[in-house]
């Protein structure tokens, strides 16, 4: 995986969308420091709070370490669930992403944070 932003983000859209599909509505990269938007669905407003997003989503550079020796295994990621529509986060390290999604099966969920914590990881610290 190449160091490159530009290609992290673009490789992110790709295996979200090819997980998704069309029924993805967001997609935001985010460090302890900064995030990016990579990806809004056309037919909606890009008037977002994100940054009350962003400050919550970040708890899960402590969940890696609260659930890290944990009898369940290792943490993967999680899913909010709101009335019309979920959030699905996942760290790896010093990275996450979330995604925000109409509703969608569990499998759906599954197979996008398999495939974000995939190009994270390969992507470094």
């Amino acid at each position: 995986m190449p160091d490159d932003p530009e290609e992290l983000a673009s490789e992110l859209v790709s295996v979200c969308r090819t997980a998704i599909g069309d029924d993805i509505r967001s997609i935001t990269y985010f460090t302890a420091d900064d995030y990016e938007q990579l990806y809004l669905r056309d037919d909606l407003e890009r008037d977002a709070d994100l940054d009350r997003f962003v400050e919550n989503e970040r708890l899960g550079f402590t969940s890696q370490i609260t659930y890290g020796d944990s009898e369940l295994g290792d943490y993967e990621f999680t899913i909010r669930v709101f009335e019309w529509g979920y959030v699905t986060r996942v760290v790896a390290g010093e990275r996450g992403v979330f995604v925000t999604t109409d509703p969608l099966n569990v499998n759906g969920f599954h197979e996008v944070a398999t495939a974000v914590r995939s190009v994270l990881e390969e992507a470094g610290p």
